[in-house]
C-alpha cells in the first residue's frame, strides 16, 4: 500500500514544477526584484513571502478540494462562501467591542466547526441523496453568503482587539507570517493520515470506482461524506485567516471566487478532475503557482481589473501544455519520426 501511496502522492508532479518554474523564471526576467528579501522590524519581507502568504488560504482549500475531486469525480463549489459564512460566525462570536465576547480560541473553534457542518451537509447531499456534486455544492455557494449577511446585519464588523489579528500576519518575534505555518500544519496532518492510514488508498478506489469498492467491502457513502466534511473543515480555516488578515469580516467579498482558484489549484496539480488518482503535493505546487502568477501579474502594474484576463489566458496555456491529448499528439510524432527514420534506414541499407 505504501509503494501505491508513493506513485499517486507523485502523480505527474513534473509538469506542476515545470509551470511553476516558469513563472518563476518569466519574473526573474522581467520583475528582477522578485526575489528579494528583505527584513523590517524583525520580519521578512519581499514577493516570494507575499506569494507563500497570500497563498496560504488558497492551499488550504486546495487540499480539502484535492480529497473531494478524488472520491467523487466533482468539485464543491461553495467552499469560498462557506469560508465567509464560517468567518462571520467567529466575528460575531467573538463580539467587535474592546474585549472578545467568548474565549478566542471558542470562537476559532466554532468557526471551524461551522465550517465543518457545512461540508458535512454537502457530503450528505452527494454521497446519500447522490445529487451531482456542483448541484449539491451550489446550495451553500448560493446561500452561504446570504447566511453571512444574516449574521452581520448586513454590515461589515470590526475586531478591535488586536490579538485576533495574529493569525492572518505575525506572531510576537516571529519572522514569517502566521498564515504559512497553519497552511504546513494542514498539509503535514492530512499527507502523515494519507500515508499512514488506508484512507488514501480508499479514496482512490472509490473515485476510480464506487462500485468495486463496496465489493470489497468499502463503504464508499462514508467515504466521500468525511472528504467532504473535510474539506469544509478546510473552508473554516480559510474563513478564520481571511478575516484576520483585515480585522473584519465582509460577507460580499471575504473568499470571493477563492472556490474557482482552489479548482484550478488541483487541476494545475496534475490531479484528474474525473476522480481517483490524487496529489496533495500538486496542488499545493499549483497554489502556489497561482498565487505567484497573480502576485507577478501586479507587480507588472496590471490592475484588479485586468487581472482575470491575464490569468485566464495563462492558465489555460498552462492546462493545454498538461493536457494528456497534448501528450498523446506528441507521442504520435515522435513515433512516426522513429519510424520514418527506421525506413530510411531500411532503404538505405
Amino acid at each position: 500500500m505504501k509503494e501505491t501511496m508513493k506513485k499517486v502522492t507523485g502523480y505527474h508532479l513534473f509538469w506542476p514544477l515545470v509551470c511553476l518554474g516558469v513563472v518563476l523564471l518569466f519574473n526573474l526576467i522581467k520583475t528582477p526584484s522578485f526575489f528579494q528579501i528583505s527584513i523590517n522590524n524583525g520580519v521578512l519581507y519581499g514577493y516570494l513571502i507575499d506569494v507563500l502568504n497570500r497563498s496560504s488560504e488558497l492551499i488550504i482549500l486546495a487540499v480539502g478540494m484535492t480529497l473531494v475531486v478524488a472520491s467523487s469525480g466533482g468539485t464543491d463549489i461553495s467552499v469560498g462562501a462557506v469560508s465567509a459564512f464560517a468567518g462571520a460566525i467567529c466575528v460575531y462570536a467573538l463580539g467587535t467591542g474592546e474585549t472578545y465576547r467568548m474565549p478566542y480560541l471558542a470562537g476559532m473553534l466554532l468557526a471551524v466547526l461551522i465550517g465543518t457542518l457545512c461540508g458535512a451537509w454537502n457530503g450528505f447531499l452527494v454521497a446519500k441523496m447522490k445529487i451531482q456534486p456542483m448541484v449539491a455544492t451550489l446550495i451553500l455557494f448560493t446561500a452561504g453568503r446570504g447566511m453571512a449577511q444574516l449574521v452581520t446585519g448586513g454590515n461589515i464588523l470590526y475586531v478591535k482587539v488586536d490579538s485576533f489579528k495574529r493569525l492572518g500576519s505575525f506572531l510576537p518575534h516571529v519572522p514569517l507570517p502566521t498564515p504559512i505555518f497553519v497552511a504546513i500544519l494542514v498539509v503535514v496532518i492530512t499527507t502523515f493520515v494519507l500515508r499512514k492510514t488506508a484512507l488514501g488508498l480508499y479514496i482512490q478506489t472509490v473515485g476510480i470506482n464506487a462500485k468495486a469498492g463496496k465489493l470489497v467491502g468499502l463503504n464508499a457513502t462514508l467515504i466521500q461524506f468525511l472528504t467532504y466534511a473535510f474539506c469544509g473543515l478546510c473552508a473554516g480555516i480559510a474563513g478564520l485567516i481571511i478575516t484576520s488578515r483585515i480585522y473584519s469580516i465582509d460577507a460580499n467579498n471575504a473568499g470571493l471566487n477563492i472556490e474557482l482558484d482552489a479548482i484550478l489549484a488541483v487541476a494545475l496539480g496534475g490531479n484528474s478532475l474525473s476522480g481517483g488518482k490524487f496529489s496533495v503535493a500538486g496542488s499545493v505546487i499549483g497554489a502556489i503557482t497561482i498565487q505567484a502568477l497573480t502576485t507577478s501579474l501586479y507587480a507588472m502594474k496590471v490592475t484588479a481589473d485586468q487581472l482575470p484576463v491575464y490569468k485566464a489566458i495563462v492558465v489555460v496555456i498552462i492546462v493545454v501544455l498538461q493536457s494528456p491529448e497534448l501528450k498523446r499528439m506528441f507521442n504520435t510524432v515522435k513515433a512516426k519520426r522513429a519510424s520514418s527514420k527506421q525506413e530510411g534506414w531500411w532503404h538505405n541499407g
